[in-house]
């Protein structure tokens, strides 16, 4: 029997049950609420595919099959990559300002950019499964003027193989009873390790940010963050076209 839920407003299979007949659309409005409204670190992101997977093989939730289910997660999975992609390069540097609001923090995105100075345009696949980083890829893909066609294909490939395949590997374990009844046991502490790892790390950022702003007024600088500190959190658009610098040495 599946114990109460720690973490009850992220457990995937409380919010998948409680949808009833639209479940499928709320799991694929978090999937696009990921990339597309910049709250990503905030969802059960992979923990929610995978448990949809599982369900739809052990309850049936959705009331379709799996290639539909799967399918319809990496098309929203998509869309939110565009959206994000769209707000960056319509909103330009300017989105990356007053960063040390906390959770849209200048860590994030410099952690964010630094995925791309190594990996380049494969940092849109990659990131998707790197939380946080799969939130501000689009966003600074768009703001550094990736071009939309290659940016589409890498966004389109992301999703598919993030979408689709982390919730077709969650139909699969169920075919694996000891590992579906571990995974819909334990979810909670699966999350409470997910969640609870990004939100301390957040909260450092946040609360290291804070402390620099209280230094630069007690020296009598001014900490507010404006449009050419923003720029500095560009990327450059060379970038892109970088070779994947896969050994980390600094050199592709």
């Amino acid at each position: 029997m599946h114990h109460i839920a720690l973490i009850p407003w992220l457990d995937p299979e409380m919010i998948i049950g409680a949808a009833g007949p639209w479940a499928l659309l709320v799991v694929c409005f978090i999937v696009f609420a990921e990339t597309g409204m910049l709250v990503g670190f905030l969802l059960p992101g992979d923990t929610l595919l995978v448990i949809a997977g599982l369900l739809t093989h052990t309850n049936d939730v959705f009331g379709v099959n799996i290639w539909w289910v799967s399918l319809l997660i990496a098309v929203a999975a998509f869309i939110g990559g565009e959206v994000g992609y769209f707000i960056g390069h319509k909103g330009g540097p300017a989105v990356f300002e007053r960063k040390e609001s906390g959770l849209f923090s200048r860590k994030n995105v410099e952690r964010t950019n630094a995925f791309f100075e190594r990996y380049g345009g494969l940092t849109v696949i990659l990131a998707r499964f790197v939380p946080i980083v799969r939130t501000f890829a689009p966003v600074a893909a768009g703001v550094g003027h990736m071009p939309w066609k290659r940016y589409s294909l890498y966004n389109l490939i992301g999703a598919l193989l993030w979408g689709f395949g982390l919730t077709m590997v969650g139909y699969l374990i169920a075919y694996i009873p000891p590992i579906a009844w571990f995974v819909t046991e334990y979810i909670d502490l699966i999350l409470l390790a997910a969640v609870g790892g990004t939100a301390l790390v957040t909260l450092w950022h946040y609360f290291s940010e804070r402390r620099k702003v209280k230094k630069a007024l007690a020296a009598g600088e001014d900490p507010d963050t404006d449009a050419s500190e923003a720029a500095e959190l560009s990327l450059n658009a060379e970038v892109f076209d970088r070779a994947p610098d896969l050994d980390g040495d600094g050199k592709p």
